[in-house]
């Protein structure tokens, strides 16, 4: 599956849609179909290759992800727990861009201005 593939199911959903406005692309396999996303009110910006400094966020990202899983080292080789501990331990370190709250605080934040959470039960795992 696409990461269009992922999105387009998403977008069908005109509350949870509302959480994603943009998408930062590069060359990227999981990127291939991107442009169709494009009439789906989403704005999709296209980093140049070899321009990390484009691509700011992503890369910051990347490097926390890197304290658990060093680069080179194949997804595919990744356990589960790992994979977990690592989303868990980025969805709750506090970022100075969003006020010092962690991405899981303003997700749910965003999720509750747009879904009555006593109404709708799902699991996240972050």
């Amino acid at each position: 599956n696409t990461l269009a593939d992922w999105l387009g199911s998403f977008s069908k959903n005109s509350s949870l849609a509302a959480l994603c406005k943009t998408i930062t692309s590069d060359n990227g396999q999981e990127f291939v179909k991107i442009s169709e996303l494009e009439h789906n009110g989403l704005d999709i910006f296209f980093a140049h290759p070899y321009s990390a400094w484009e691509r700011g966020s992503n890369e910051r990202h990347n490097g926390l992800l890197r304290r658990f899983i060093p680069k080179g080292v194949p997804v595919k080789t990744v356990t589960e727990g790992t994979l977990k501990r690592a989303l868990y331990w980025c969805n709750n370190l506090p970022r100075k861009l969003l006020g010092y709250k962690t991405p899981q605080e303003v997700f749910l934040e965003e999720v509750r201005q747009l879904v009555d959470l006593q109404t709708v039960q799902f699991d996240i795992a972050i």
